[in-house]
């Protein structure tokens, strides 16, 4: 499992005082980055072997600005080419969300789903995460 802390900005509040449920798909993301390593250490996007297929995330209890916020992220399920990222948030010892992304391992010149190597299957697996 992979941890990002984010220090939530002004402006990520909404009109009623919390964070708004705008700010978490951008916070999964970014706390995606070691996942994305895996896959793709440089992080060159000319030759990016990933293709972002669902995103979804549930809100559990309210966020505030002002307190940093953990994201956790682990795989979990793991096809043939693709894999399942599990993400929770975490503010002051509370779960605040839960999600989850499918990457696809995809090739942009053929425009198909390539199967995930084993090498990179064997790196997914020591970050397993219930979902």
């Amino acid at each position: 499992m992979f941890e990002y802390e984010i220090e939530p900005r002004f402006n990520d509040t909404d009109a009623l005082g919390h964070i708004s449920n705008t700010a978490f798909p951008v916070w999964f993301e970014q706390a995606r980055m070691p996942i994305f390593r895996l896959f793709h250490p440089s992080l060159d996007v000319e030759s990016w072997p990933l293709i972002l297929a669902r995103v979804e995330f549930d809100l559990k209890a309210q966020t505030y600005w002002g307190s940093p916020v953990t994201i956790r992220s682990g795989i979990g399920r793991v096809g043939t080419s693709s894999c399942e990222v599990i993400q929770e948030a975490w503010q002051n010892g509370r779960e605040v969300a839960r999600g989850r992304a499918v990457l696809i391992h995809f090739d942009y010149t053929t425009e198909q789903s390539v199967p995930i190597p084993d090498v990179i299957r064997e790196r997914l697996a020591e970050h397993a995460m219930e979902a």
